[in-house]
């Protein structure tokens, strides 16, 4: 019986870690990238406010080629939703809403509704370097309540960086291609 009450304990031990852990992890993060595109500002910026255009660079929706997002409203504008609904759960459903739409700032908000549904915030940022030179900064903005913080900055901050990356990195091979 001694056994079965250590094993017990331990069990409710390794279960409790993670939510003890969670209690001190961030709620909230940002993870945010940078590239360089060798092209002028206005390019880079009237191609990234055209929430279509993501179908070229997005590896979220290049993972689904099957996938058709519709858009409401006028695209490239504040109020513009980008709604998708694909069969595969790492795509899944939901939309995007352009919410603020400045010179510098393209934000949007994310609404997932499948496989879980959730909310966030992303953001592109520009800024003119040279004539024929604009850094753009991805921003994605997580605020996960607790438990599932502890996930999200463990796991999550890695995912959105590789992502973030790897779009950014699309994004230029495309634009520096038309020059």
């Amino acid at each position: 019986m001694k056994t079965l009450k250590r094993i017990g304990t331990a069990v409710l031990i390794i279960i409790a870690i993670p939510f003890v852990a969670a209690i001190f992890v961030p709620r909230k993060y940002t993870v945010s990238v940078s590239e360089t595109i060798n092209q002028p500002y206005q390019v880079v910026y009237d191609y990234v406010r055209m929430l279509d255009n993501q179908k070229n660079y997005s590896i979220w929706v290049m993972q689904d080629p099957n996938l058709n997002p519709e858009i409401i409203g006028t695209d490239g504008t504040v109020g513009a939703i980008q709604r998708w609904n694909s069969q595969m759960d790492d795509v899944g459903e939901g939309e995007q809403e352009i919410t603020i739409l400045t010179p510098e700032r393209m934000e949007v908000e994310l609404r997932f509704k499948r496989p879980f549904e959730s909310k966030a915030r992303a953001a592109n940022l520009f800024a003119s370097i040279s004539g024929d030179a604009t850094k753009v900064t991805s921003e994605f903005y997580s605020d996960s309540s607790y438990p599932m913080n502890l996930p999200a900055y463990l796991f999550g901050r890695k995912m959105m960086r590789e992502a973030q990356t790897k779009n950014l990195q699309n994004l230029k091979s495309i634009l520096e291609k038309e020059k």
